[in-house]
């Protein structure tokens, strides 16, 4: 039984090494490929220089808030203006309740457009703080002019499990204030803050 290729058309002989040969045209082979890897950036740390800020919103506890707060103060306020002139001047008269109703409902609208608006960005050189619904306001606040980064938490605010961080520079025009975070986050960003604002007016 003769065994062999069954594509081979000459004789047997020694097996000679190939010679590489130019063509024109395809080459054979499969195609390089070149795998890009993008360096993965942690959470919270500063933004690349020239690459777009990363924008972190404010958390819903303070909308809650915010909210809770209006409800009260014209809730009482529409209960006053209307029980009052109605009892004492007849049904007609409790009519006086429908403005601050109305005030209510656009204050309710309005104070989530506003918690929309408030986001911050952390930069490799400096903070970048924007807010604001009719008039856009953006601060940029350097780490070098850092004098004093401080969390800061009133009644109302603890008791929802709220805080504020409160940046004191040497301007006082670039003062800023980023109300309404997690405690966890108020402290991350105060130790972070701190520690930017050492390396850079150490000249690190």
């Amino acid at each position: 039984m003769e065994t062999g290729n069954p594509h081979d058309t000459g004789t047997a002989g020694p097996e000679r090494p190939a010679e590489a040969t130019a063509t024109t045209g395809t080459t054979a082979g499969p195609a390089a490929t070149t795998e890009v890897v993008e360096p993965v950036v942690p959470s919270g740390a500063p933004s690349a220089p020239g690459a777009e800020p990363k924008w972190i919103a404010l958390p819903p506890g303070l909308l809650k808030v915010r909210r809770l707060m209006l409800v009260v103060w014209l809730g009482l306020l529409t209960l006053a203006a209307g029980l009052v002139p109605g009892l004492l001047a007849g049904p007609r008269w409790a009519a006086f309740a429908l403005p601050p109703l109305a005030l209510l409902a656009w204050g309710w609208v309005m104070l989530e457009r506003n918690w929309r608006s408030w986001r911050y960005a952390e930069r490799s050189d400096d903070l970048l703080i924007s807010r604001g619904v009719l008039w856009r306001r953006e601060t940029i606040v350097p780490y070098g002019r850092m004098q004093l980064v401080e969390v800061t938490s009133g009644p109302v605010e603890r008791h929802f499990g709220l805080a504020s961080v409160q940046l004191h520079t040497a301007a006082a025009a670039t003062d800023a204030t980023i109300p309404g975070l997690v405690p966890a986050e108020a402290e991350r960003l105060r130790d972070r803050l701190t520690e930017l604002g050492e390396a850079r007016s150490a000249g690190l």
